[in-house]
């Protein structure tokens, strides 16, 4: 027996410890974190540039959605939509199994102690017993004992805990994620009905207006002083403003269905935006912060790093199953043939049976469990690098339409304010007779695009503020 602790003890204390009940270090991999395959700054742009002349800001992530949207109506939205939307309740569900599951993997390094109580009642005919006589037996027993316990003496169990570890944390950072695109589609679903009702809203404007005009010009056909040309051609604009207002009437539905979804209860009308106009001020400024501020907050980075850590660890578990593997079953109680006797005299009973077992021959299974470990390892390191890469291309497009998004809305705002001056001269010359109605047609469609545009431009700024803010993992709070 000596000889035997010797040998185990010489074995376990070049990985990691001296104690062989608490087991050996791991045999996994040491874990070293997989470079950024992106560069150390953001792609030159007015809007990075901008990052090192301004004095350091607060990290995006760690601006809480409740300051980032200042709108109260898209707020109390994105707070219903966190109480019920199912994809999140999801995510924090699964956070509580593989928090058991870690917990059974913990429970495993601990032995497991059971306590029994029992009795038997036998009879032995008279050809079978050695007195040639029918005897009746009794045994009562009770006691307690290891049920297979495992000296972790090469790290299997602790690897596997490890890994559940990782698996557990990987998963409260998925819920993270969950939650910042939550809030991300929440807001572009708001802002897109918000743009998909002021549309509407001109649509019907411009019906009445050209409606207005078509009498006019049916007046004036009638009196003969127009032509069928301008009164088919307002006829034509009235109608393409129906058109209009049918289209977006479907769109304003569909957008209340997509949003009443994704809160995952019906929202109530006083939520509900009444034009993007409203709105212009529904979210605050961000400064981009640096790459490594991405790399740091990312929720969905972080949990492709967990699941590579959990990977990792499994190869640990992959290795040890090549070295023995030793259990222990033990008990110890009292035993009696006669109930009144069981807790008197020399009742007493114990047994301990030590198991070692030592693969020899597995048909190369477990060499192939390692070489599945090591490739899914492998594996992970390549989708944690593309995460990287992926949250990288994301901040990088976002600040490339932030750098020219603004120009573009004054731009547009200036062509429609020139259209809408366009359009009030050539009614006034169409009115004195100098312009025919033609004229005065183009202008009210150059009018109407250009408003339609205004709108466009708009909600893609807002739009490319929220995609900013997501992409550099705000939301989580």
């Amino acid at each position: 027996m000596k000889n035997i602790r010797r040998t185990m003890a010489a074995i376990c204390i070049p990985l990691g410890t001296s104690l062989l009940l608490a087991g050996c270090a791991t045999m996994a991999p040491k874990y070293s974190q997989p470079a950024a395959p992106v560069p150390a700054a953001w792609p030159a742009s007015k809007a990075a540039q901008a990052v090192d002349s301004q004095p350091p800001q607060k990290a995006v992530a760690d601006i809480p959605w409740q300051d980032f949207f200042v709108d109260k109506q898209l707020s109390k939205v994105i707070e219903l939509a966190l109480k019920n939307n199912r994809d999140l309740r999801v995510a924090t569900l699964n956070i509580e199994h593989f928090r058991a599951l870690y917990q059974i993997r913990s429970a495993d390094q601990l032995p497991k102690v059971e306590v029994s109580a029992g009795a038997g009642f036998q009879r032995t005919p008279a050809d079978f017993s050695a007195t040639g006589q029918a005897m009746t037996s009794h045994q009562y027993n009770v006691g307690a004992g290891l049920v297979s316990y495992e000296l972790d003496m090469f790290g299997r169990v602790q690897s596997l805990k490890d890994q559940a570890l990782e698996q557990y944390l990987a998963t409260e950072q998925a819920q993270r994620s969950v939650q910042i695109s939550l809030v991300s589609q929440v807001s572009s679903t708001w802002l897109a009905l918000a743009a998909d009702r002021e549309r509407l809203q001109l649509a019907k404007d411009t019906l009445a207006s050209q409606q207005e005009s078509y009498r006019l010009t049916k007046s004036r056909f009638d009196a003969g002083v127009s032509t069928a040309l301008a009164l088919n051609q307002a006829r034509s604009t009235v109608d393409a403003a129906r058109v209009d207002i049918a289209r977006y009437t479907t769109l304003v539905a569909q957008d209340e269905n997509a949003l009443n979804f994704v809160v995952g209860s019906q929202v109530s009308a006083e939520l509900l935006p009444h034009a993007l106009s409203e709105t212009l001020t529904a979210m605050k400024e961000i400064a981009p912060g640096l790459p490594s501020d991405v790399l740091l907050h990312r929720p969905d980075i972080l949990q492709a790093e967990g699941q590579l850590k959990g990977l990792n660890a499994n190869i640990g578990a992959a290795q040890a199953a090549f070295f023995p593997r030793i259990t222990l079953v033990s008990s110890v109680g009292f035993g009696s043939s006669e109930l009144s006797g069981l807790f008197t005299g020399d009742a007493f009973a114990w047994s301990i049976l030590p198991r070692i077992s030592l693969p020899i021959f597995d048909g190369g299974s477990n060499k192939a469990n390692l070489k599945v470990a090591e490739v899914d390892r492998d594996i992970a390191v390549a989708q944690y690098e593309k995460a990287i890469q992926t949250a990288f291309r994301e901040v990088a497009d976002g600040l490339a339409q932030k750098e020219t998004i603004d120009e573009q809305v004054a731009a547009q705002q200036s062509l429609m304010d020139a259209t809408s001056e366009s359009y009030k001269l050539s009614q006034a010359r169409f009115d004195k007779g100098v312009d025919s109605y033609l004229t005065v047609l183009d202008s009210q469609r150059s009018l109407y695009g250009a408003q339609q545009n205004l709108i466009s431009v708009r909600l893609t700024r807002l739009a490319n503020l929220v995609t900013l803010y997501k992409a550099l993992g705000g939301g989580q709070k």
